[in-house]
């Protein structure tokens, strides 16, 4: 006994999805290879903007303490003023050490610092997006002694 579908021969004519999957994979691999590259330098992207946050915090802290030693002699804490030649140095000492590009600027008792870090990508590279760059600035403001976190003072009762 022989099978009728044993001895049929495919009409390629007459079925119009033949051949549908080979449209659709590569498609769906170029928009799953898109997600992973979003997903993977995404997160690159922020971790560089937080990398240059944290190194532009430090670099105008290291910009506020430097103190213009004239003002440290005249014994009033309110007279405190930065060394405008030091403070850029300072800031650009910890850009440097935290390898990180940034300008750095000084107006009054005031250090702003605008600092960028940039990444390679590992996925999205294939389409064209070789790099991400985080971007973020912070300002130190020079102050005598120091403050006091309303919300820590309020936490330390006493029971009796």
């Amino acid at each position: 006994m022989t099978h009728r579908w044993l001895h049929r021969t495919p009409n390629l004519g007459q079925d119009p999805e033949r051949g549908a999957v080979a449209v659709v994979i590569p498609i769906l691999t170029v928009g799953m290879l898109a997600m992973a590259g979003l997903v993977v330098d995404g997160g690159a992207a922020l971790a560089a903007r937080g990398r240059a946050a944290d190194v532009a915090q430090q670099a105008a802290r290291a910009g506020a303490d430097a103190l213009a030693p004239a003002s440290l002699r005249r014994g009033d804490p309110a007279g405190l003023a930065v060394n405008p030649a030091a403070a850029v140095l300072a800031a650009d000492q910890v850009l440097q050490v935290g390898a990180v590009g940034g300008q750095v600027s000084v107006s009054g008792d005031t250090v702003t610092v605008a600092a960028q870090v940039t990444r390679r990508t590992s996925i999205l590279s294939a389409i064209g997006v070789d790099t991400v760059t985080g971007h973020a600035s912070a300002t130190a403001t020079v102050l005598y002694g120091g403050t006091i976190d309303s919300n820590a003072a309020a936490s330390t009762t006493r029971g009796g």
